[in-house]
């Protein structure tokens, strides 16, 4: 029996930290043999002692989260994680979208000013409508209007600027209500589990630290999650606007040297 007892301790080391506790929670205590000393028997709690200490250190991070985001509760807990994949959904989906309208902006000019050098108005929106971004759209509405004059051609510059700063904001009116309602339900959740915890105290007729501590922790959790979950989101919030500003000042200082460029070319007709 001792042999088959270390063989079946064996196992479960090498199975993880987490199984090990399971196991070690649920597994029987044998009893001891009549013919055995008393001595022995004193060792045996010692042994585990000295085993369950390890088995606690070696929870990694992860098992913690699970653990705690358990004790929280299904209710609350699952709707923050909710806010928090949505969130991160449309975070991730705005990146890549703002990733891919970035372009280089001097570059295109060179290339439009030596398309208009070369092969005249058609060569340069060619150019622009190979390029993705909405630098090179506003640009090559602008070309669209050329024969109508300056004053257009700035007009409809300005107007399809407006049009793409609305692409590029679309989706973060709701990153900013998952970083808004993520710690408020944390907040709500916690103040029911107060009023849980309160409700399990006039039943029970006395306050008893233990029964208070339990859904006072219980209750917290939710906060803790939904303060996390809205930080994450803010990072990835700020980096979005911070990436539509660098697109707005590269679509404002294209567009200066592009009437100018312009200007340039109608002068060089002449």
């Amino acid at each position: 029996m001792k042999k088959l007892a270390l063989i079946a301790i064996f196992g479960m080391l090498t199975i993880g930290a987490s199984f090990i506790v399971l196991k070690a929670q649920n597994q029987p205590t044998t009893a001891p043999d009549t013919s055995v000393a008393a001595k022995p028997a004193t060792i045996a709690p010692a042994a585990t002692t000295t085993t369950a200490a390890p088995v606690e250190a070696e929870k990694s991070m992860h098992q913690v989260i699970k653990e705690k985001f358990i004790e929280g509760g299904a209710g609350f807990m699952g709707v923050i994680a909710l806010s928090m994949i949505v969130g991160l959904a449309i975070s991730i989906e705005r990146i890549i979208y703002l990733s891919l309208s970035t372009t280089n902006t001097t570059k295109l000019l060179n290339k439009i000013e030596k398309a208009l050098a070369e092969k005249g108005v058609e060569g340069a929106k060619d150019v622009c409508r190979d390029t993705r971004g909405p630098v090179a759209s506003i640009f090559y509405q602008g070309l669209e209007r050329h024969e109508e004059g300056l004053d257009i051609v700035e007009k409809s510059i300005i107007s399809y600027g407006s049009v793409q700063m609305g692409l590029l904001e679309s989706g973060l009116t709701w990153i900013s209500l998952m970083i808004s309602i993520a710690p408020m339900l944390g907040f709500l959740g916690t103040v029911i589990g107060m009023v849980q915890a309160f409700d399990a105290i006039q039943k029970a007729g006395e306050i008893s630290p233990t029964l208070v501590a339990a859904g006072i922790k219980v209750a917290l959790l939710t906060t803790v999650f939904g303060l996390i979950v809205a930080m994450i989101l803010q990072v990835l919030y700020n980096y979005c606007l911070s990436k539509i500003d660098s697109i707005t000042n590269d679509m404002e200082n294209g567009s200066i040297s592009f009437m100018d460029m312009l200007i340039r070319f109608n002068m060089a007709k002449k």
